[in-house]
């Protein structure tokens, strides 16, 4: 903490009092760091790896959802309660690890989170059936469900503001190859000796990116502990509950994250069936399309910083738009290429909506940043098991969805969208 001592100029009558006593010291506050500097840059590789702790365990059973069925003997739908599993334990986690962090600081505990997930991730390989390992899983997310409630508000409060946006997007782009990491590295070790073998080789990634967040994020400078009572977090989730810009914003997280997880939930079943026939180590390489969004959230960062971010959002959800809609023909370089496309527009979105809530909110910024993640994550666990429904006409039925979610987002943003 930086502080300030005034002293006040001595006059007559006064020397020995204003001479030898300066007044009250006021704290000054934290102007944030500047981009370029050490504790920016700090910042920045400590968040990454929160991000691929977090997301890499999220989502490794995404790549070998059909090895997981086939070895419990479920189908494809309840396979994929697998990875909702995880988003839902995270979803409902989110306001209590902001209610915890206004108490004890955003690093903290972000840290107890991951130390936490990663022995629930190591747990979830021992899991004895289908049903020990949901809950496994849903516990696990909850743990992981620390890192994305808190990182958005903690740059917030730690890095200038000018450089917030640049600064998420940087840290989006982080969770990007956490998430890709995580379906590549257990696929070619479940398909070598299990899924249990793949799980377990994310476990141990996890837990060595968590342990260089905790040796790397600064302490917080611009924290300030609030304390604030069950009346004062349930007032600020109404004021944002009410505040129909921020509607706009979570209905973003909600429709479009939904769409995006199903895609990848099912698209590996199509591929590892006819006519294409791929293996799951091969099919599993559809995951380096994530390196789209970790390019395009980082784009947009600088795209909004400079345009604004209304328009970036839109353009990134017609893109998204665009992609899914060349998955739908039986043609493998098509579903490629419309995999990429529909990846580098969301995490576009996505990059956007989540810096603008923290930026957009009157009050109860760790409120609206949890709702945001609320309604992120409810919307995978929904609609990443609907999807499956869904594919049980095909997978024009998932696509169609996907379709309609971007478009209902795309209409609610062009409505209500402002900057």
């Amino acid at each position: 903490m930086h502080w300030t001592h005034a002293f006040s100029v001595p006059t007559v009558g006064s020397v020995s009092k204003t001479a030898a006593e300066p007044t009250a010291a006021v704290p000054v506050a934290w102007p944030g760091y500047a981009r370029g500097s050490s504790g920016y840059r700090r910042i920045l590789i400590a968040l990454g790896a929160a991000g691929v702790a977090t997301f890499a365990q999220l989502y490794a059973p995404q790549g070998i959802l059909p090895l997981i069925g086939g070895s419990l003997q479920v189908d494809a739908a309840r396979s994929a309660m697998t990875v909702s599993a995880g988003t839902f334990g995270l979803a409902i986690s989110v306001l209590g690890w902001s209610w915890l962090a206004d108490r004890i600081g955003r690093a903290p505990a972000m840290k107890i989170a991951l130390a936490a997930a990663a022995v629930l991730g190591l747990l979830t390989v021992l899991a004895p059936n289908f049903e020990a390992m949901l809950g496994l899983r849903i516990a696990e997310g909850v743990a992981l469900g620390g890192v994305p409630a808190l990182a958005i508000a903690y740059l917030h409060e730690e890095v200038e503001p000018g450089q917030v946006a640049i600064a998420a997007g940087t840290y989006i782009s982080g969770t990007t190859v956490g998430g890709l990491l995580g379906r590549l590295v257990a696929a070619p070790f479940a398909d070598w000796g299990g899924w249990r073998i793949g799980m377990l080789s994310v476990a141990v990634m996890a837990g060595i990116a968590s342990v260089l967040f905790i040796l790397l994020i600064p302490a917080a400078r611009g924290f300030r502990p609030t304390g604030a009572s069950g009346r004062q977090v349930t007032a600020g989730l109404r004021a944002n509950l009410k505040n129909p810009a921020m509607l706009v914003l979570y209905a973003q997280a909600f429709l479009l994250m939904g769409g995006f997880v199903a895609i990848y939930n099912y698209l590996g079943y199509r591929l590892e069936a006819a006519p294409f026939g791929l293996p799951v180590s091969l099919a599993a390489l559809i995951f380096l399309a994530y390196l789209a969004g970790t390019v395009s959230s980082r784009i947009a960062g600088g795209l909004a910083a400079r345009r604004g971010r209304r328009p970036v959002l839109l353009i990134s959800t017609v893109i998204m738009i665009i992609g899914v809609a060349l998955t739908l023909p039986d043609w493998l370089p098509t579903i490629l290429i419309g995999l990429v496309i529909l990846t580098a527009g969301f995490f576009g979105a996505h990059s956007i909506a989540a810096g603008w809530v923290g930026a957009r909110a009157r009050t109860g910024k760790a409120q609206a940043t949890s709702l945001y993640n609320l309604f992120y994550y409810g919307g995978s666990s929904l609609f990443g098991w609907l999807g499956g429904v869904a594919y049980l006409v095909g997978w024009f039925g998932t696509a169609s969805m996907v379709l309609l979610l971007a478009a209902a987002a795309l209409l609610i943003a062009v409505v209500g969208a402002r900057d």
